[in-house]
């Protein structure tokens, strides 16, 4: 298991997934894509297809990049292999308020790149409002 932060090398599995979390959190859409392969997959766990390749991947992110508050906050990530493991806590801008929500990220690796993503996510905690 690393710690959040803890550095890894290029050629790790958890560094196409390090390096797509910076790009999230810079809402930087294509660097956020640059570790996506091509032909991607992406579920909402265990197996609901939500987009296929690339470009439907790129089509489910700009709109949210344009979400304010957005951060992925890595509590852990652990790895075996291929497949990278991160639990995260991710702030988001609902249609309600903002709040943050619970994601269990199950990412498998292949050439540097992930080839498919699987997200399992807990309840939405709205903040708030003061």
């Amino acid at each position: 298991m690393s710690l959040p932060g803890e550095a890894v090398s290029s050629d790790h599995p958890a560094w196409p997934v390090q390096e797509q979390l910076k790009a999230y959190n810079a809402r930087d859409i294509d660097a956020f894509m640059r570790w996506w392969a091509d032909d991607c997959l992406y579920y909402a766990f265990p197996d609901q297809l939500l987009a296929k390749g690339a470009d439907a991947i790129r089509a489910r992110h700009v709109t949210r990049f344009l979400e304010p508050d957005l951060h992925g906050r890595l509590l852990s990530r652990t790895s075996l292999g291929n497949l990278v493991i991160d639990h995260e806590i991710v702030t988001r801008n609902f249609p309600e308020g903002k709040g943050e929500v619970e994601v269990i990220c199950l990412y498998e690796v292949a050439d540097g790149k992930i080839a498919k993503a699987w997200f399992k996510l807990g309840e939405p905690r709205l903040h708030p409002t003061i």
